[in-house]
């Protein structure tokens, strides 16, 4: 099996368009048409990561964030990310790297924090806008079915947990075959009337490739007549942060435990506690304290998240727990995640976690 396979499908969970701008997701070193004798899943693809993917026999790393986020200017062995990268070039060894486009998808990094939380009735916190289109077509009657399907099975057709939503109106269709044409109904140079049905559905900006050309296939005209209209509604599956409910409401010290005890932390930044219940629960992983007037104006009780400055903590106005675990905490089950994910898809070829714990940060009590 080609590494370029494997970062495929992962593309078809994460894809690569909802990467942030700033961001270095995809193929960082090596090569796609690699035949791949094994995968290490990682939080970082450090030196020592890349030492441990070469013992283990395995040619590929799938990393949550990218050795390499901007232009290297020199690759001397100075730095960290320059060791990574010529030990991984030296040694054969492909780097992937899937960041923000797989924090910006419901069953993603936050997803997998809500998870371990406990959270239920969970949607995204932020939802992106400008990433729907809406596709009309018109279609005979006798073939609505067909491309109807084609298109679905494109990846077209999802409002929210709800999928091959479609609609259609009934109409007459005109047109004049030219010479050179080969029409499906009708005759060459004469004006032809056809009983056809508008057909709409909703679909993401970067399936727009694939849906196209799925309708062409299954349609029966030579000249398909279609529109593609940009939409400004908010893709309510993608975006920053997830907000969900705890079963039963708890105090702000019970939450702090089950935080303690679902991530394995020996501390918690915090902001004071207002003595109230903590029911609905927003979270972040990684750098989120930016949601935090989102997680705020949602009603969120408490707000978990990583790498809040200090004077972003009086963001929370007081009206809600916002908690800093820690960003490698925050983000350790992504390991997990992506190795699920892997390995459901390739239940016979060999995915593994790392054993290096990257964490830079230690803690000293």
């Amino acid at each position: 099996m080609q590494i370029a396979e494997i970062t495929r499908f992962l593309e078809t969970i994460a894809p690569p368009f909802l990467q942030e701008g700033y961001d270095n997701a995809g193929l960082i070193t090596g090569s796609g048409a690699w035949e791949c004798t094994g995968v290490v899943v990682s939080l970082d693809a450090t030196e020592e990561v890349v030492q441990e993917a070469k013992a283990k026999g395995c040619n590929l790393i799938i990393a949550h964030h990218p050795i390499v986020f901007s232009g290297l200017k020199k690759i001397t062995g100075k730095t960290y990310v320059e060791r990574a990268v010529i030990k991984s070039i030296k040694e054969d060894i492909a780097i992937y790297a899937i960041h923000t486009n797989l924090d910006n998808v419901m069953e993603g990094v936050n997803g997998k924090m809500a998870e371990r939380i406990g959270l239920t009735n969970c949607k995204i916190l932020q939802p992106k806008p400008s990433l729907l289109q809406k596709l009309f077509t018109f279609v005979p009657l006798a073939h609505a079915d067909a491309v109807r399907t084609a298109i679905f099975d494109a990846g077209a057709g999802h409002i929210g947990n709800y999928s091959e939503c479609s609609f259609s109106t009934s109409g007459t269709g005109t047109f004049k075959a030219g010479e050179g044409t080969n029409p499906f109904v009708g005759k060459i140079g004469s004006r032809h009337s056809e009983e056809e049905v508008k057909i709409e559905v909703l679909f993401p900006v970067w399936l727009q490739g694939a849906i196209i050309n799925g309708m062409k296939k299954a349609h029966p005209y030579e000249e398909v007549a279609y529109d593609i209209v940009p939409l400004e509604n908010k893709h309510q599956m993608t975006g920053s942060g997830i907000l969900g409910e705890l079963p039963e409401a708890i105090s702000e010290k019970e939450f702090l435990q089950l935080l303690k005890n679902q991530f394995g932390l020996s501390v918690i930044r915090h902001t004071g506690f207002r003595n109230k219940p903590v029911k609905k629960v927003a979270v972040c992983g990684g750098a989120g304290s930016f949601l935090t007037k989102t997680a705020l104006a949602a009603g969120a009780d408490a707000f978990v998240t990583a790498d809040v400055k200090y004077h972003e903590f009086f963001d929370a106005e007081n009206n809600m727990l916002l908690t800093d675990i820690g960003h490698w905490e925050s983000e350790q089950f992504t390991i997990d995640l992506l190795a699920e994910f892997l390995s459901v898809k390739f239940p016979t070829f060999a995915v593994l976690k790392t054993g290096v714990k990257t964490n830079p940060v230690e803690y000293f009590s």
